[in-house]
């Protein structure tokens, strides 16, 4: 099975002039191609990167209206609908991470980080410093861990998330690779990567940086079969 690359969102005509509407491009010249937002540069037209200010507007303006996307490197990124082992395993490995982490963590499945300007991810799972209360006016900006679950979208998480987590300098992220069963340990960010990976298989343990005493079973992070 070949893992998918990313579905990033095209726009509609009417998106598109909604936007000028709106001021998205401040006096610059753009031109809708194929559903790709252009601008004209000084080097020539090049794709229209957004900020998370404009992908907030953009779903205040009803453009996202029961699509499940996410802001990646200027990017709107469409996502695939989650299979059924894809959602076991998420709650399977939030259940696991609950009971590793305790008071003064909170556990996030599915919900925005703010790491960058131009990038407002949602992981399947974030494990952040503080209480739910902590977060009511801004998202989290970072995380200590970061876990995304891959069937289709393993090369995406293994390049595009890698370097966006990496980047805003996420110490930690972990693949939990259905297609090979295995989970991938990314650490040590590193400019637009991390420095070290590891895989680990059945019957082998992880251990959070945040959370060294803990020895996870890799066996609890996938599914039964």
């Amino acid at each position: 099975m070949v893992a998918a690359e990313k579905l990033v969102r095209k726009f509609s005509q009417k998106e598109f002039e909604a936007m000028k509407e709106a001021g998205f491009f401040c006096g610059q010249k753009a031109f809708l191609v194929d559903g790709v937002v252009f601008v004209e540069t000084e080097k020539g037209l090049v794709p229209r990167r957004w900020t998370r200010g404009e992908y907030y507007r953009m779903g205040e303006l009803g453009f996202f209206n029961g699509q499940k996307v996410e802001l990646v490197e200027g990017e709107v990124i469409t996502v695939s609908p989650m299979g059924a082992g894809h959602a076991a395993t998420i709650a399977k490995v939030t259940r696991v991470l609950f009971q590793v982490f305790g008071e003064g963590f909170t556990i996030r499945v599915q919900l925005p980080l703010a790491i960058e300007p131009e990038s407002e991810p949602e992981p399947d799972i974030a494990v952040v410093l503080g209480s739910p209360d902590d977060y009511i006016d801004e998202h989290p900006s970072t995380a200590i861990l970061v876990v995304e679950v891959s069937d289709t979208s393993l090369l995406y998480d293994r390049t595009e998330k890698a370097k966006v987590y990496a980047k805003a300098g996420i110490p930690e992220y972990w693949i939990v690779n259905l297609l090979d069963r295995q989970v991938e340990v990314y650490r040590r960010p590193q400019g637009q990567g991390y420095a070290e990976v590891q895989v680990l298989k059945g019957g082998e343990f992880l251990s959070p940086l945040s959370k060294p005493e803990a020895k996870i079973p890799v066996d609890h992070l996938l599914p039964a079969r």
